[in-house]
């Protein structure tokens, strides 16, 4: 939902600090983080009896469909927000790099298991 709001009219002071592609790093870190979570939520709510290999795809295709969708959305139903193909190219990239933390965790060099 707060991806659909418009902060524009609210009086935030940014200071002096300006980050140049600000908002593509923040994308990409909240779509890493949310297929990271994702992943352990999966495996949580299945006991880890669903794959590493299968959760990962399923965890990876639904938040790139859905900053697809938030993107779509912003263009077709909001006024003052812009859909931007660099956002869902920094989203891709976080979904991806979550992905692969997660497969990196539980590969077969590290101490983790993906099975209880």
């Amino acid at each position: 939902m707060l991806s659909l709001f418009s902060f524009s009219e609210m009086d935030l002071d940014t200071g002096q600090l300006n980050i140049p592609y600000a908002d593509k790093i923040t994308h990409f870190v909240f779509y890493l983080v949310f297929t990271f979570l994702g992943a352990f939520f999966v495996r949580e709510r299945t006991k880890g009896n669903l794959e590493l290999r299968k959760t990962t795809r399923y965890v990876l295709l639904g938040a790139i469909a859905y900053g697809i969708l938030i993107e779509v959305l912003q263009y077709t139903i909001t006024i003052d927000r812009m859909a931007e193909l660099g956002d869902v190219f920094a989203n891709m990239m976080g979904a991806f790099v979550g992905i692969g933390l997660i497969h990196w965790l539980f590969s077969k060099d590290r101490p983790l298991k993906w099975k209880f």
